[in-house]
């Protein structure tokens, strides 16, 4: 029997490049590897189900699968994490000095239901208890025109949320004053560009997000892999056939990094940065399946409920159903 003709489309990781290059091959399944950036994926996949497979936004699945629309099937391939403290930039001058004063305050983000989004709302809660309720959310594009919303919203009444005009941008706003705060998707151009309107909240994220790792066992997942429902239905084999490969990317790539012949990546001091991950992660620092992530998986299906986007509590067994038959 030929293999199975499957088109799926993520970013080109490390962990994803022996798959893009050939080293590692699913079996069963010819790959059609569609690189794009996320944020050009998600649309594309939550609207049209374009691909059979996909990179895809963690709390976007969750809220489908809380709300009963999903046509996806999940496997545990967490291709993107990262925490999330570093992304929650402040004015200098709107007197926000620790969490507790992000009360009461302007908040821009991209997206409100962005899975960096439901994190940072959800430690914030859960950590520092201020409850998404008692901020104020502005939504609308970093710093290029509102995208649309990625998933439908119906926020309860109690969470106030605008979006900003169509010829604005998050950092113009927060840079003229009219927004106290950012949750930030990736690092705006004003921090990079040295402006002094603009400020991290934890200028010491890299000890606030260990000491956050070691209390919680939480490490934020951002992406995960789906597959189209029709797809898993008709070869309920390609689920497994694919988390085996993913897997063996991500170890090829992993192995890689420790290696002082010659350094995988353009990091002077790599090798420590390694050890210090073993100390602080374990070997598997970048873990995929459920048990290892189970920590990060049910605080994300508990705070889209908190924060008004899910009916319901999900399950972990709900959420990667072809793990669990």
């Amino acid at each position: 029997m030929p293999d199975l003709d499957l088109n799926i489309a993520c970013w080109n990781y490390d962990r994803t490049r022996p798959l893009m290059d050939g080293r590692v091959q699913p079996e069963g399944i010819k790959l059609d590897i569609n690189v794009l950036r996320p944020r050009y994926i998600f649309p594309r996949m939550l609207q049209d189900q374009e691909f059979h497979a996909s990179e895809m936004s963690l709390a976007s699945y969750v809220i489908l699968k809380a709300r009963d629309q999903c046509p996806f099937v999940g496997i545990p391939v967490m291709l993107s994490k990262i925490f999330r403290h570093d992304c929650i930039y402040v004015r200098p001058d709107a007197g926000i000095n620790e969490p507790a004063d992000l009360r009461g305050k302007r908040i821009g983000l991209p997206q409100y239901s962005s899975t960096a989004g439901v994190f940072i709302k959800g430690f914030m809660q859960h950590e520092y208890g201020v409850a998404p309720r008692e901020m104020d959310y502005f939504m609308g594009g970093q710093d290029t025109p509102a995208p649309a919303p990625l998933i439908p919203l119906d926020l309860p009444s109690d969470i106030h949320l605008e979006f900003i005009a169509a010829d604005k941008t998050l950092e113009g706003m927060l840079d003229a004053g009219e927004l106290d705060a950012l949750f930030a998707t990736y690092i705006p151009n004003m921090f990079l560009n040295g402006s002094p309107q603009i400020a991290r909240l934890f200028p010491n994220f890299k000890e606030v997000e260990q000491d956050y790792y070691q209390r919680t066992g939480i490490f934020p997942i951002m992406h995960a892999v789906v597959i189209r429902e029709d797809v898993h239905r008709e070869h309920p084999w390609v689920a497994a056939s694919l988390y085996k490969a993913f897997s063996e990317a991500k170890d090829l790539a992993i192995n890689g990094l420790y290696d002082s012949d010659a350094l995988g990546l353009a990091l002077p001091f790599l090798l420590d940065h390694v050890e210090e991950a073993w100390r602080t992660f374990g070997t598997d620092f970048w873990s995929y399946g459920v048990e290892s992530n189970r920590p990060a998986l049910e605080g994300l299906a508990q705070y889209v409920v908190d924060q008004g986007l899910a009916p319901r509590v999900v399950s972990i067994e709900e959420l990667f159903p072809a793990i669990y038959s």
